[in-house]
């Protein structure tokens, strides 16, 4: 059996990261797709980046199927997006864009230390 944190290792052996700069640089950039999977909960008590979209961890792989007929489809990907993952510290984050890589988003990446890198990086988080 596998430990979360080795879980987690192994996604981040898998996947890309960005920064917290490189994410500023393009926070603005019509083609990104920032997504924040963290709890209800914990998006509810501190709030979310600019332009991200909440898309529990739990739900992902439903919101993000891209069939036509899924009612659960929470966004329209297109060919060009650049999809950002984040969490509040990096773990769920990782995991989460292993998964989109493997249902075969293209350009999808973590962010560094989730939101807790994000804010210590003196960025603000919004409701």
């Amino acid at each position: 059996m596998k430990s979360f944190p080795e879980l987690i290792n192994e996604a981040n052996n898998q996947i890309n990261t960005v920064s917290v700069e490189e994410l500023q640089s393009i926070i603005d950039d019509p083609k990104l797709i920032l997504v924040d999977v963290q709890s209800k909960e914990a998006v509810e008590e501190s709030g979310m980046i600019k332009n991200a979209i909440h898309a529990n961890r739990g739900f992902l792989e439903f919101y993000f199927d891209q069939r036509a007929d899924n009612p659960f489809k929470k966004i329209d990907v297109k060919s060009d997006s650049k999809i950002i993952v984040y969490c509040g510290a990096g773990g769920q984050g990782a995991l989460a864009t292993k998964t989109l890589a493997d249902m075969g988003f293209n350009d999808v990446s973590n962010l560094e230390g989730g939101s807790g890198a994000w804010v210590e990086a003196g960025n603000i988080l919004y409701a």
